[in-house]
């Protein structure tokens, strides 16, 4: 089935910017809504953004609206999370994840281990 690795997490300022990427394989990677979910410490994993499967369309939480950007490339089999104007609120381990168009994190089948991402005020 399919395999999802994250990348490009790291410590950052407030205000600064970071861009994190999933590489997928094992799959059809065109089959699957491709979202992303963060944890932060002692909080329960909450929904960031999903996109369609032709990457058409996209979702994002009220939270990161405006400040956060995802993007695919199907023929890479790659999604990434452009986020900026970071805020320590947005210190949490983000995950990808694959599965069908949905907020819930039960929809998702298929998610990586996650890449910590560090905002320092």
């Amino acid at each position: 089935q399919v395999q999802l690795v994250e990348s490009g997490g790291g410590v950052v300022q407030a205000g600064g910017s970071l861009k994190l990427s999933c590489a997928a394989s094992g799959g059809t990677f065109s089959n699957y809504v491709m979202a992303w979910f963060r944890q932060a410490p002692g909080k329960e994993r909450e929904f960031v953004a999903h996109i369609s499967r032709n990457g058409g369309l996209t979702n994002y939480a009220d939270s990161v609206k405006g400040r956060f950007t995802t993007s695919r490339g199907n023929a890479k089999n790659t999604v990434a999370l452009q986020m900026n104007s970071l805020e320590p609120e947005d210190t949490a381990v983000y995950y990808c994840a694959g599965g069908r168009w949905s907020y819930f994190q039960g929809d998702y089948n298929y998610w990586g281990q996650g890449t910590q991402v560090t905002v320092s005020s």
